[in-house]
């Protein structure tokens, strides 16, 4: 009766020394970083140009080419009083459904200013449902005079 199961606990551990001594995979998360592809797609981000305005010029492109309908765009005109893009047009709402998207970098691919750009940002736990809507304001990178501005005022 022991014969029978010999062979296959033999096997066992030789499959367990053989890999006992191979340098290990695990990589302990908070404390040391995971390391990222360069073609890795995480959380959106929408850019600026060097002198404040926004990128985004409100022609939905992106969310036309969202496969998951995950973007959701609302566009309205620049006044000469109010000036958001260098087009005529600029992205009024800009919200991305984050539990909807699957990062396939179609509106990345589609956006014809290159406003949109999904970065290395992977962490995007929340607590609630709200919380996975990204509204416009969450996805700008700030202003570059923003930064000087907070800096002279501290």
């Amino acid at each position: 009766m022991f014969r029978k199961y010999l062979l296959p606990i033999a096997q066992g551990l030789a499959t367990t020394f053989r890999h006992l001594f191979r340098p290990r995979v695990t990589v302990q998360y908070p404390e040391e970083p995971p390391r990222l592809y360069p073609r890795f797609r995480g959380r959106h981000v929408l850019l600026r140009y060097d002198n404040g305005l926004e990128r985004c010029i409100g022609c939905q492109l992106c969310a036309a080419a969202c496969p998951a309908d995950a973007i959701y765009i609302e566009s309205a005109e620049n006044t000469d009083t109010e000036r958001y893009s260098p087009g005529e047009r600029y992205a009024k709402i800009y919200d991305v459904h984050m539990m909807r998207c699957i990062f396939c970098g179609f509106c990345e691919e589609a956006c014809p200013v290159d406003a949109v750009v999904l970065r290395h940002d992977f962490e995007l736990a929340t607590y609630d449902r709200e919380g996975f809507i990204y509204h416009r304001e969450d996805l700008l990178v700030p202003a570059p005079d923003s930064d000087a501005a907070t800096e002279a005022t501290t």
